[in-house]
């Protein structure tokens, strides 16, 4: 899975075109807030799991997109205006945060089942 094409909107989101056709729309808040980096998502290390604090912790300029650069074919680092830069999100990481409803129904179980 990979992207073909990613366009900023002015609405504060991202739009990603993948190669399938399908297309996933992820407000810049939501793209933060799922941010991959070990200081986001916590880190594995030698079989034991590390997670980070879990406080909400809002600073300026952290849902500012200031830049997306192409990390070989694997995907892309977000760089954000409050200075974070160090999550990677690959392109099967942001295919499956999708927030579309049809992919949000394949990930989440349904009563019903």
């Amino acid at each position: 899975m990979r992207a073909t094409h990613i366009q900023r909107g002015e609405a504060n989101n991202l739009a990603v075109t993948w190669d399938d056709g399908h297309v996933s729309d992820y407000t810049l808040q939501y793209l933060r807030e799922e941010c991959p980096c070990a200081g986001c998502k916590g880190e594995v290390l030698f079989g034991k799991v590390y997670r980070p604090a879990t406080l909400p912790v809002y600073s300026p300029g952290m849902y500012d997109l200031k830049a997306l650069t192409p990390t070989g074919q694997y995907g892309v680092q977000a760089s954000w205006n409050d200075g974070h830069d160090t999550g990677i999100y690959s392109w099967d990481y942001l295919r499956m945060i999708c927030p579309c409803p049809e992919c949000t129904a394949k990930r989440e179980p349904s009563l019903l089942e």
